[in-house]
C-alpha cells in the first residue's frame, strides 16, 4: 500500500509541477522538416532493430525486453552523460560519479558490483565492442551527437554476447540520413559546462559519410573533478555492387579526468560536495587516449536474397595514466579482433525458419608500467613491468522457428566463450600467470503475437560471467600471495528466467490516448559464485560470494495523451539478497592492521540497487507558428534507499529529483536553429548518486547533481 501510495502521491505532483512541449520529427536531418509535414509516429515496436538477436528483426517479434532509443527523444535535453538519455528506460539503473566518464550501468542488478567503469553489460559501438575483451568498459568514445539510435537489450544475452549477463547496450551511428547537411552545436551550464562541436553528413548515390567533432570541458560540482575530453568520430559507406554495403568506422578520443574520492557518512553530512584528501594530495587522476579503426563488410545474395553474410574487422589502440596513493601505472594497449556472421531465412515445413551463425574474436595485449608517485606526479623509479594479454573468442548458433500461424515462435541459441588471461611480469624473475574461463551458455524462449502489435514472450536461459582484468588483481590473504593474478576468483553463473508483455495500443478514432507504447517484465535469477569486490587499505579486491536472487518487475509505458501531450511512466522493483554468502571479513583495527573475521551475510539485500526506482514524466509539444515549435518537459524521479555493503550495516536516503526542461525550434529555408535549457534537481537536493560499495573504511559515499542548469543552440542546414 505505502507503495501505491508513494506511486500516486508522485505523479500527482509531477501533474502539478509539470507541463510539456513540441512534436518530435525524424531521425537527423529530417528535424529540419516542419512539424505539419510529419505524420506521427505509429506502431513503435515495428522498429528494426539488429542487437537483440544479431539480425534485423522487428522489436514486437524479439521474445525478450528491447527497447530502441532515437536522438528525437532527447534532442532538447542535456547530453553530458548516459544518465541524461537513458533515464528513464525501466531495468536500467545508472550512478554517475563524474560525468560521463565513470558511469555505472546496472541492468537487473549486473553492473552494480563495479566500482570504476561498467561490468556485466556488454557495450557495443556500431555493433564492434566498445567492451575490452575482459568485459571492463569505459565510454568516452560514446559521443550523443553523433548517434543515429541506442538499442538496449535488458536481461541475459550471454547466449549470444561475451559477458553479457546483465544485457547489451548498442550505440549506433547517425549514416542513415537521405540529404547533406551540416550542424554546428553548443551547450553551456553549471559549474564550468562547455561543450562545442560540429557533425557533418554528405550522401551521395553510391556514398555516405558522417563526422562528428565535440570538446568538452567541465569544472565539476566538486574540488578536484574537472575533466576535458576531445572525441572525433567518422563513418564512410558506400554500395559496391546491389545489395552490398561497405563501411568504414573510426573514432580518437583523448582526454584527462580528476577524480574527487568517496567520503565516509561523517564527512558527506558536513559537506557532500568536499573532495577526499587523499585525492587531493596524491592527484587522483586518469588520463586516457584511445582509437579504433574498422572495415565492416555486408552482403545478401539468393534467388530471393534470403542469405546475408556480413564480416567486420577492426583494430585498437589505448594510452592510458593512473596516479593513485603512492603509484603511477601507464597502461598500452594494442587490440585486433574479428567477427564474422551468416544468415539464411527460408521456410522449413511450410514455416519460416531463420538461422544465424556466427563468431567474435578479441585480441589484446600490452605493458603496464608502474613508477613510483610524487604528490602524484611521476616519478623516476620504475616498481613493475607486466604484460598483460588478454584474449577472448567464441561462436554463436541462434534459430528462430514459426510453431503456429505465424504468432508463436521458438528462438533458441546458444554461445560458446573461451577468456584468457595471461601475466608476464619482466621486473622480478619474469614471473608468469596465467588463467582461462570457458564455458557454453544457451538460451530458449518463445514469442506469441496475440495482435500484430501485441506479443507474450518468455525465456529461459545461462549466462557466463568471467572476471575482468582488473578483478583478477592478486591480494595479501589469497591461497597464492606471490601470484600476478588472483587464484581462488571464479567466474559467476547465473540462471535467468522473464515473462513479459509489450505492445503499442492504437485507437485512432479517440483525441485521447490514441497511442501508447507499454511493456510489463517479471525477471527471476540465481547467480552463483556472485563476483563481489571488498578492500583492503583502500585497495579494491574481488571475491565469489556463494548464490545470489534476484526477483524483480519492470514496467514501462509511453503515452500520447492528448493533443501533442504525452506521459512517460517508468518502474523497476529489485529484490535482491544474498541467499548463501560466507566469506572472511578484512577490516582495519584501531592500529591500522588487517584485522579478519568470518562473517555470514545470508539473506542480506545486495548493495547499491534500490528496491524502487520510479520515474514519470510529462512532455508538452505545440506548433506556435508553420515554422517555431515550442516545447516543454518535466520528469519527476524517485529512488529508494540503497545498501552500502554486503553487511548491510547502512543505507542510504532514498531521493526525489525533479527536472524540467524548455525548447523552440525555428525554421528557414533550409536553414535550422534550436534553442534549450534546462533545470535539473530543481529542489537541490542533496543525496547519495555513487556508493563505493565495501569500503574496509567507510568511504561509501559520493554526492549526486546539485541543482544545475544547461542552455544549448543548434545551428542546423540542409543541403
Amino acid at each position: 500500500m505505502n507503495l501505491i501510495k508513494t506511486i500516486i502521491l508522485s505523479s500527482l505532483l509531477l501533474f502539478i509541477f509539470a507541463f510539456t512541449s513540441i512534436a518530435q520529427k525524424k531521425d537527423s536531418v529530417l528535424y529540419l522538416i516542419p512539424i505539419d509535414q510529419i505524420d506521427s509516429i505509429k506502431y513503435e515496436t515495428d522498429e528494426v532493430i539488429v542487437t537483440g538477436t544479431r539480425t534485423s528483426q522487428k522489436i514486437i517479434d524479439i521474445p525478450y525486453s528491447v527497447v530502441r532509443i532515437s536522438p528525437n527523444q532527447y534532442k532538447y535535453d542535456r547530453k553530458v552523460s548516459i544518465s541524461d538519455v537513458l533515464n528513464a528506460v525501466p531495468g536500467v539503473f545508472m550512478q554517475s560519479r563524474y560525468g560521463n566518464h565513470d558511469v555505472r550501468i546496472s541492468i537487473r542488478g549486473f553492473g552494480s558490483r563495479s566500482n570504476t567503469g561498467i561490468r556485466g553489460v556488454r557495450i557495443l559501438l556500431d555493433g564492434i565492442p566498445e567492451s575490452e575483451p575482459d568485459g571492463q568498459t569505459r565510454i568516452e568514445a560514446i559521443d550523443f551527437n553523433s548517434l543515429g539510435s541506442i538499442e538496449i537489450v535488458k536481461g541475459n544475452s550471454s547466449s549470444l554476447y561475451t559477458n553479457a549477463p546483465g544485457g547489451v547496450v548498442n550505440f549506433i551511428s547517425d549514416i542513415n540520413y537521405s540529404k547533406s547537411f551540416a550542424t554546428q552545436f553548443n551547450e553551456l551550464g553549471s559549474f564550468g559546462l562547455r561543450r562545442n562541436g560540429f557533425k557533418v553528413g554528405i550522401r551521395t548515390k553510391n556514398y555516405g559519410l558522417l563526422n562528428t567533432y565535440t570538446y568538452h570541458n567541465y569544472k565539476g560540482f566538486r574540488p578536484h573533478s574537472e575533466d576535458y575530453w576531445h572525441i572525433l568520430n567518422t563513418v564512410v559507406e558506400t554500395t559496391p555492387g546491389d545489395n552490398t554495403n561497405l563501411q568504414f568506422l573510426g573514432y580518437l578520443a583523448t582526454g584527462l579526468i580528476r577524480l574527487p574520492g568517496s567520503l565516509t557518512k561523517a564527512e558527506f553530512d558536513t559537506d557532500p560536495y568536499q573532495a577526499a584528501q587523499r585525492e587531493v594530495d596524491w592527484d587522483f587522476r586518469r588520463v586516457s587516449k584511445k582509437g579504433r579503426v574498422a572495415v565492416r563488410f555486408d552482403s545478401k545474395f539468393g534467388e530471393k536474397l534470403n542469405n546475408e553474410i556480413e564480416i567486420t574487422g577492426y583494430g585498437t589502440i589505448k594510452y592510458f595514466e593512473r596516479a593513485a596513493r603512492n603509484s603511477f601505472r601507464i597502461f598500452d594497449r594494442y587490440g585486433l579482433g574479428a567477427s564474422v556472421k551468416y544468415v539464411n531465412k527460408s521456410a522449413i515445413f511450410n514455416r519460416e525458419n531463420t538461422f544465424t551463425v556466427g563468431g567474435d574474436l578479441f585480441y589484446q595485449t600490452g605493458p603496464v608500467s608502474e613508477f613510483n608517485s610524487i604528490a602524484g606526479a611521476k616519478g623516476d623509479q620504475l616498481l613493475n613491468y607486466v604484460d598483460e594479454t588478454v584474449g577472448n573468442s567464441g561462436f554463436y548458433i541462434l534459430n528462430n522457428f514459426e510453431l503456429y500461424n505465424k504468432q508463436l515462435f521458438l528462438l533458441m541459441s546458444g554461445r560458446y566463450d573461451n577468456i584468457y588471461f595471461h601475466s608476464l611480469n619482466r621486473l622480478f624473475g619474469f614471473q608468469n600467470t596465467e588463467k582461462r574461463f570457458e564455458d557454453f551458455t544457451p538460451k530458449f524462449a518463445l514469442n506469441y503475437k496475440i495482435t500484430p502489435s501485441i506479443a507474450v514472450y518468455s525465456s529461459f536461459g545461462y549466462s557466463f560471467d568471467s572476471p575482468a582484468g582488473n578483478e583478477l588483481d592478486n591480494y595479501p590473504l589469497s591461497s597464492n600471495p606471490g601470484a600476478l593474478l588472483n587464484p581462488d576468483l571464479k567466474p559467476q553463473h547465473s540462471t535467468n528466467f522473464e515473462l513479459g508483455v509489450k505492445g503499442n495500443l492504437l485507437n485512432e478514432s479517440s483525441s485521447f490516448f490514441n497511442n501508447t507504447l507499454f511493456e510489463f517484465t517479471f525477471f527471476n535469477t540465481v547467480v552463483k559464485d556472485e563476483i563481489v569486490p571488498f578492500e583492503v587499505y583502500g585497495d579494491v579486491f574481488f571475491r565469489n560470494s556463494a548464490k545470489t536472487n534476484r526477483r524483480g518487475l519492470e514496467a514501462g509505458i509511453t503515452s500520447e495523451i492528448y493533443g501533442g501531450l504525452k506521459a512517460i511512466l517508468s518502474y523497476t522493483f529489485s529484490d535482491f539478497t544474498y541467499d548463501e554468502y560466507s566469506a572472511v571479513s578484512i577490516d582495519i583495527d584501531s592500529l591500522n592492521q588487517i584485522e579478519t573475521s568470518a562473517k555470514d551475510f545470508s539473506g542480506n539485500f545486495v548493495p547499491s540497487v534500490p528496491k524502487h526506482n520510479f520515474l514519470v514524466g510529462l512532455e508538452y509539444r505545440h506548433q506556435l507558428t508553420p515554422y517555431l515549435n515550442g516545447f516543454v518537459k518535466g520528469v519527476y524521479q524517485s529512488i529508494s534507499g540503497m545498501y552500502v555493503n554486503d553487511a548491510n550495516s547502512d543505507q542510504t536516503e532514498g531521493y526525489q529529483i525533479l527536472n524540467s526542461t524548455l525548447g523552440l525550434e525555428m525554421f528557414m529555408g533550409n536553414f535550422n536553429i534550436l534553442l534549450s535549457g534546462g533545470l535539473n534537481n530543481i529542489l537541490d537536493q542533496k543525496y547519495v548518486g555513487f556508493i563505493n560499495i565495501n569500503s574496509s573504511n567507510g568511504r561509501f559515499y559520493e554526492s549526486g547533481e546539485p541543482q544545475t542548469f544547461f542552455a544549448s543552440l543548434k545551428f542546423g542546414y540542409v543541403f
